[in-house]
């Protein structure tokens, strides 16, 4: 039976990054953005709604939820992937922590996280480069969206950003950050080998020696379906990433960003 691991990280903060430095070692099958968090959530919907399931012993069928859920995690992959290892992409998982544990013990759940003004930054350049193509968020009559910082209020109320950081609020709140490994973008970009370690540590791996210099693109998505926001393409080449969100956002947009989400900035030690 494969081990399945999973990737619940900020939207612009390196997932696609580590999911394909990790699919270089040939026992691990990394996915793309996932859907099957989806698939099982919406079976709980019908398991918690559905008469078939209600009118039944609630303990009997508890457990067979709990079968169900378990087995269709480790079906999916079955046909997929002979690797045994799986880390399995979704930033669901990260709001959902309970039901996964709920059938699946003790999940490993890698997190990246990324200073949250490049963040917004990184939205707001896809928005800038792609004048092209309508961005379905800017309506001129109604006044919505216009500005850079406006823009920014809505990419945190919306996905991916903004329902992703409300389930990190969340799960440190909970204190169900200590079940999890963060890793921060920056760290990652500045000295890669010594954080992919740590996820090897942290899944209970063998190190594998990754050539940082030549990172392929393993993992594939079509990013029409994303839209202009979507940006799953990664640089062979791991080097540090100039940031710029004091230049895109404005200094006065980048220090507001900063004072809404002091929690972020105290708890990743961000300056």
């Amino acid at each position: 039976m494969k081990k399945i691991f999973f990737n619940a990280s900020l939207p612009r903060a390196g997932s696609t990054l580590i999911q394909n430095i990790l699919m270089h070692n040939p026992q691990i099958y990394s996915t793309p953005t996932s859907g099957l968090s989806e698939l099982l959530l919406n079976a709980r919907t019908l398991y918690s709604t559905g008469d078939a399931f209600r009118a039944q012993d609630e303990k009997q069928m508890e457990l067979a939820m709990k079968g169900f859920y378990n087995a269709a995690l480790h079906g999916y992959f079955e046909n997929i992937t002979d690797r045994p290892y799986v880390i399995d992409k979704s930033r669901a998982w990260l709001g959902h922590y309970d039901f996964l544990n709920w059938f699946y013990e003790d999940p490993k759940i890698i997190v990246m996280v990324r200073d949250l003004r490049s963040i917004f930054s990184s939205m707001e350049k896809n928005f800038r480069k792609n004048p092209h193509k309508d961005p379905l968020i800017v309506n001129g009559a109604e006044l919505k969206n216009m500005t850079t910082s406006a823009r920014v209020n809505h990419f945190s109320i919306t996905p991916p950003v903004g329902p992703t950081i409300e389930w990190l609020f969340e799960l440190i709140h909970q204190g169900l950050h200590e079940k999890v490994l963060f890793i921060k973008f920056e760290d990652l970009t500045t000295n890669p080998k010594k954080e992919v370690d740590k996820i090897y540590k942290y899944l209970g791996l063998e190190p594998f020696e990754h050539d940082f210099n030549n990172i392929q693109q393993l993992t594939h998505e079509n990013d029409i379906i994303h839209g202009i926001f979507g940006d799953h393409k990664i640089k062979n080449k791991i080097s540090p990433v100039i940031e710029d969100y004091n230049a895109i956002l404005g200094k006065g947009e980048s220090d507001r960003i900063r004072e809404h989400y002091e929690w972020f900035y105290q708890f990743f030690k961000y300056l």
